[in-house]
């Protein structure tokens, strides 16, 4: 995940390759397929590859007995679909990213990370099609969560987003990013 964030993609699938090889069948393999190796060989276009580790993933998560149980504490059906979400963005496939991204949001409890997350990159999805309604999304996200409860995610998100949208739809959201109070570790201090 780190390696992935800073852009090191290469790292990242190499990471994952070497989880996935040493994970056990079933939900660890499910989640390593879709929360390290999809979005790594997503970044790196890769579609191919991408597709493949999605396929594993959803053929592990239904071959393991408490995979899709309601409740389960892990990896979970919305997880997947942001993950899922997320591989689309970046492959360019924005109408799958967004009906992906919509399942995910609808499934999580507003005000979730899971929600804040799925709801952005429903966002992300819409920069370019709807940028009012993206826009207004993402505001939605910052009138609902709390600043000191917004990941640092979420934080990258939103600015992205703000970067994405045309200027004429991104001015509401710079003005709410811009006096959005500094991150704090558990400890009070800046990030």
């Amino acid at each position: 995940m780190v390696t992935r964030t800073t852009g090191r993609y290469d790292a990242a699938l190499s990471h994952a390759e070497r989880g996935a090889h040493l994970a056990p069948a079933g939900l660890p393999q499910a989640q390593l397929h879709a929360w390290a190796l999809l979005p790594a060989l997503a970044r790196l276009q890769r579609t191919d590859d991408a597709d493949q580790a999605l396929r594993t993933a959803l053929a592990e998560l239904e071959a393991d007995p408490s995979g899709t149980a309601p409740d389960r504490f892990g990896f979970d059906q919305p997880e997947l679909a942001l993950h899922q979400a997320e591989a689309d963005l970046a492959l360019g496939r924005h109408q799958q990213a967004r009906a992906r991204a919509e399942a995910s949001s609808a499934a999580c409890p507003d005000g979730t990370g899971g929600w804040t997350a799925a709801t952005l990159v429903l966002a992300q999805a819409e920069a370019t099609d709807s940028p009012q309604d993206a826009a207004q999304r993402a505001l939605h996200v910052l009138d609902h969560v709390p600043a000191t409860r917004l990941r640092s995610t979420a934080r990258t998100r939103l600015h992205q987003l703000a970067t994405a949208l045309p200027t004429g739809h991104a001015a509401d959201l710079t003005e709410r990013l811009r006096t959005l109070p500094t991150a704090i570790d558990h400890h009070g201090h800046a990030l």
